[in-house]
């Protein structure tokens, strides 16, 4: 693998300007540590040099340290792991005085079919991730082929480069095609799906301009590349947190979201898709809180929404700011805090506090896509005793440098684990942070 390109990870990180000022060090600056992580030549070894870093930041550097962690294990396929590295509790709390949803008004339903229903009268569905948080891709997968069914030829990524020019010749994201991103299995499961479903992919994202520009640019970008040329585009896209506000406010003072200004933009009221907000954050841990409260009293073992039985409904906690809100189960049914649920009818959230030991070996249950994949069990036989070490399937035709179906690290020997997969062929590939190939074999996964 090549260093990554570290475009979109470094829009989300404002520490960086008040770090760089402190006198020099022992430890590495903050600059220094994303300049050391884009560098370097795989996610074992940005994994590692992190790992070692860790404990000779500041307090405020070891923030962003934990950011950049979380991102890499999730590309890992570490997925437990990097949100308890990173529990980035951003979750915008609901209005002052927003009240619980009751189960005697709201009942809970396939989020995938709602969210359809609702884009069949819009021409631009957004729809927002936890850049650390890979379940937050899994309704974007569902959406594709029923979003192209219903007519929609564009689908906007956020972290791709527009210096892939290859993409939809070659039909998958390699380690060049954007950020660190879009090595996480998932997120180029979405890009390859959309290319074989036919969508013009477009990447949108602003290099090189300063944060509080990035939202205009990033609507701009979109209006000259699809609406200019094509008035009547109809408009998919998948980007980062609050980019699909629909009102200033979550993103610093004085930006108008990116959703809010393609609006503008293009006269079109597009349809926003919030699903950072209701998710688990402290997986392994204790969630006092509004997610916690409204999914303890509704629970569905996929993406879910919540509609009014009287009328049909979508509920939205903040109809102002987003369209739609969809809460994610937990990655386990154990994690969900009977204990932690809140008794008044105020929607808000208190503390996250540590519980008693999980097992963070067990890859959450979501992995496969409402029984669309099937378990692969591996082990580190095939590591040869290089710990740690990466397994990962590639899809038969596909180089060592495309994003894999599914990657799972094992950090300690003896151990073993599964990948998910969708039936078919593959090329099973075992290496080390050296990048070199410990083993590989052909393997077929058949349908149950």
């Amino acid at each position: 693998m090549r260093p990554m390109n570290v475009m979109c990870l470094l829009c989300t990180i404002v520490l960086l300007a008040s770090t760089d000022a402190r006198g020099q060090t022992s430890a590495p600056t903050a600059r220094e540590v994303v300049t050391k992580f884009g560098s370097a030549p795989n996610g074992l070894a940005r994994y590692n040099y992190l790992v070692s870093v860790m404990p000779s930041l500041s307090n405020e550097d070891k923030t962003l340290a934990q950011q950049l962690l979380a991102t890499v294990e999730s590309e890992l396929g570490l997925y437990n792991e990097a949100l308890m590295t990173f529990p980035f509790d951003n979750r915008i709390a609901p209005p002052k005085g927003a009240l619980i949803p009751h189960t005697d008004v709201w009942e809970a339903a396939d989020a995938a079919d709602a969210v359809v229903e609702l884009a069949a009268k819009r021409n631009i569905v957004m729809i927002n991730e936890a850049h650390h948080d890979a379940h937050t891709r899994e309704l974007t997968l569902a959406l594709l082929p029923r979003m192209r069914a219903l007519g929609f030829q564009y689908f906007a990524v956020e972290a791709l480069s527009p210096k892939d020019t290859e993409l939809m010749h070659r039909g998958y994201v390699t380690d060049t095609s954007g950020s660190e991103y879009l090595l996480e299995p998932l997120y180029g499961e979405i890009v390859r799906q959309a290319i074989r479903l036919g969508f013009t992919v477009v990447p949108y994202d602003a290099d090189n301009t300063a944060f509080a520009d990035r939202d205009a640019a990033q609507a701009q970008g979109l209006y000259e590349k699809i609406f200019a040329k094509d008035p009547h585009a109809k408009l998919f896209v998948h980007v980062g947190y609050s980019h699909i506000d629909k009102t200033p406010g979550n993103l610093g003072s004085g930006i108008q979201p990116m959703a809010m200004q393609l609006a503008r933009l293009t006269g079109e009221d597009p349809l926003c898709v919030d699903q950072t907000q209701f998710r688990d954050v402290a997986v392994g841990g204790i969630d006092y809180g509004f997610y916690n409260t409204v999914a303890s009293h509704f629970r569905l073992n996929k993406p879910y929404v919540l509609r009014d039985r009287s009328d049909n409904v979508v509920w939205s906690s903040d109809p102002k700011r987003v369209d739609v809100t969809v809460i994610l189960p937990p990655a386990a049914e154990r994690d969900l805090d009977e204990v932690g649920m809140m008794t008044s009818d105020a929607l808000h959230h208190v503390v996250v506090l540590p519980r008693p030991p999980f097992d963070i070996d067990q890859r959450p249950s979501w992995l496969t896509l409402e029984g669309q994949r099937i378990p692969y069990r591996i082990s580190t036989d095939a590591c040869q005793d290089h710990i740690p070490c990466s397994i990962e399937a590639h899809y038969a035709n596909e180089p060592d440098d495309a994003t894999p179906a599914d990657r799972y690290t094992f950090l300690r020997n003896g151990q073993h684990n599964d990948l998910f997969l969708y039936p078919g062929h593959y090329r099973l590939r075992a290496w080390d942070a050296s990048g070199k190939t410990l083993s590989q074999q052909e393997i077929d996964v058949a349908k149950r």
